[in-house]
């Protein structure tokens, strides 16, 4: 099937398939998808309009939202508005008039990209564009942009760029380029060959094989390294971008993490020892969540997730101060159900307190806590965090067992095993050996006794 395409001569700029110049057309679909941040100094200056099916009581704090998403990807905002529709059109989403109207107002308030904060097809996005007469960024598009310029790490930049590649592959046909622009055939058969789009087409397709091997490669490794890791309870922060999991985690554990004021600060998960004595009690920050997350993103995603489903204890972070607190609770529960971790034991901890002016009334906080234990506080507050520590240890260790091993000299390397899976309460020397008091999940301090018996035949 030939993919459809605008003229020629309206994209003298671009370069030809067949001049090999791959990063040439990736560069230019790119922008023209628009993935271009930054274009001149102090970014993009876009315009931004909360797309709304009916009236919503919270379309002032959707509308920050899809702002600060905005701003995060390094644009700047030179006009905002909510729109409400009552009926969407499947051509443009707006109808014609009110697109028309939208794109004057951001022209004249000197914008060059319209932002909207839905989800727009392929050809929706191209018929706008013809409309308003200004480049168009999805909510979509925004969020893959926010990931892209947060990934740090090789897995981070790898899941990201698989997600932007997916959510490119359909949107080669508006690109402009020739549909002849190379020769084909055997010997001196020359016939239209492949298209440009085509060629496009091809090597995303196989840029995103070779990124799939490696990520596959990477999920590998993960799971060698969880396995030594199988001793330790995990305990897993999960919640709304920006509700504060980092700070929380850095009051925690000192792990010193960024944990900047802005949505998807956080890419990779990072695990950091909660137990002031030995490491049997890990505490892991996750990427945030977000109302409507990308389908892309939640596949690319997934194995970074799956970290909650291996934990002992979700710590549920809500932002207290935000006034779609109730709807945050709901997204993120339902990313937890998605990924099948919805059964596992559960705190919710109500975040920056500090920030709301009356405190919210203790039925209110179960009621969206959904009866599951809670805490109120701010990760600003020593006391009050150093309080949550111990309260977690005790949640994650009431079903400990306690028990006395000695570990002769010749079998030191249980000694290994014992640091790495276990508290270790009490050591000392003995003659022979060491003499531990060791505290521990029951089936790993069964695994320990078990080795020790095995090297005394």
């Amino acid at each position: 099937m030939k993919f459809q395409s605008k003229p020629i001569e309206e994209h003298a700029e671009v370069p030809l398939a067949d001049d090999g110049q791959w990063e040439a057309l990736v560069s230019h679909f790119r922008g023209r998808a628009p993935f271009q941040h930054a274009v001149a100094e102090g970014g993009n200056a876009c315009y931004v309009l909360s797309v709304q099916r009916r009236s919503n009581p919270h379309s002032s704090s959707r509308l920050s939202e899809i702002v600060g998403l905005v701003e995060a990807q390094g644009d700047r905002i030179v006009g905002q508005q909510v729109l409400t529709l009552l009926r969407p059109d499947p051509r443009t989403l707006l109808r014609s008039g009110v697109a028309e109207r939208v794109g004057e107002q951001a022209r004249s308030a000197g914008a060059d990209m319209l932002v909207l904060d839905a989800e727009l097809s392929p050809s929706q996005t191209r018929n706008l564009e013809d409309v308003t007469g200004l480049p168009i960024c999805d909510r979509e598009a925004v969020i893959l942009n926010v990931f892209e310029r947060h990934a740090t790490t090789a897995r981070a930049r790898i899941q990201v760029e698989i997600a932007h590649l997916e959510y490119l592959r359909p949107r080669i046909r508006g690109i402009g380029l020739n549909m002849d622009q190379q020769a084909g055939g055997l010997m001196r058969a020359r016939g239209p060959g492949e298209t440009a789009s085509e060629l496009l087409a091809r090597r995303l397709d196989s840029r995103l094989a070779d990124l799939r091997r490696r990520l596959a490669h990477l999920k590998r490794a993960d799971r060698a390294q969880r396995k030594h890791r199988e001793g330790c309870a995990r305990v897993v922060l999960v919640g709304y971008t920006n509700a504060g999991k980092t700070s929380l985690m850095n009051g925690l554990t000192s792990a010193g993490l960024s944990a900047r004021d802005r949505p998807f600060e956080t890419l990779d998960t990072t695990s950091r020892s909660l137990s002031r004595h030995g490491g049997d009690v890990l505490l892991s920050d996750t990427v945030g969540f977000i109302r409507r997350l990308p389908e892309r993103l939640f596949a690319s995603f997934e194995s970074t997730l799956a970290e909650a489903c291996e934990a002992s204890l979700l710590l549920l972070v809500v932002d207290v101060s935000d006034p779609e607190v109730e709807q945050h609770v709901a997204t993120t529960t339902g990313v937890l159900e998605k990924l099948g971790a919805a059964g596992i034991p559960r705190l919710v901890v109500f975040n920056k307190r500090d920030r709301v002016e009356q405190e919210p009334e203790a039925a209110w906080l179960s009621d969206v806590a959904a009866e599951h234990p809670h805490v109120l506080l701010s990760s600003r507050d020593e006391d009050a965090v150093a309080g949550l520590r111990q309260r977690i240890l005790a949640a994650v260790r009431g079903h400990h067992e306690v028990r006395e091993v000695f570990v002769p000299y010749p079998q030191g390397h249980v000694t290994s095993e014992i640091y790495a899976g276990c508290r270790v309460l009490e050591s000392r020397a003995v003659p022979h050996g060491t003499q531990f008091r060791i505290e521990g999940e029951p089936h790993v301090v069964k695994a320990i006794a078990a080795s020790l018996r095995k090297g005394r035949r």
